[in-house]
């Protein structure tokens, strides 16, 4: 198990005076139809913090789909597009290093990073391009950076990749701006 999950398992029971299975069991008891419900429950109704949140209704959903794990998630995300694969790993690296407070949630289609809030989206699009979702409002387009037009979208901006050799500084700047910004 990741060190930083375990230290946020063992610290939850000392914070807030209830295991991390009491908490499964009353998320699962619920039975949130969206993710988002559950954790908006647990820190409007019980004061948990965004991170914890998290944390309980991912592990929830876990148990409840055991075969329907994380790394499960993201292998099906490169069925088709596994020479992307190595383009996530990277990047993937390397964000989690920005810092401890980095939340990790694989969806069914991209992999999700959050501080406070989501601070980039790693999804690969076509079998040709791989796309980074960053949080940046307000940059206009520079170097590899392009703004999002689409109302409603989850990140800002866009930076397109093809292949691991796309990752340079100019990327891994932009990247750790964005991870600034969401704190």
């Amino acid at each position: 198990m990741d060190p930083a999950l375990q230290t946020m398992i063992d610290n939850l029971k000392k914070n807030t005076g209830v295991s991390l299975d009491e908490w499964m069991e009353r998320v699962r008891k619920k039975a949130f139809p969206r993710f988002s419900d559950g954790v908006k429950w647990l820190k409007e109704e019980h004061g948990l913090g965004h991170g914890y949140a998290n944390m309980i209704v991912s592990m929830a959903r876990q148990a409840a789909e055991p075969d329907s794990s994380e790394d499960e998630q993201i292998a099906a995300q490169y069925v088709g597009k596994e020479h992307f694969r190595p383009i996530y790993d990277q990047l993937h690296q390397a964000i989690v290093a920005f810092g401890d407070d980095v939340e990790v949630a694989p969806k069914k289609a991209n992999v999700s990073y959050r501080r406070k809030k989501q601070f980039a989206l790693l999804t690969p699009a076509t079998k040709t391009r791989f796309e980074i979702g960053l949080n940046v409002k307000g940059q206009p387009d520079q170097g590899v950076l392009r703004a999002i037009t689409k109302k409603n979208a989850m990140c800002s901006h866009q930076i397109d990749l093809a292949t691991v050799e796309d990752i340079t500084p100019e990327v891994m700047d932009w990247l750790r701006k964005s991870y600034d910004l969401a704190g």
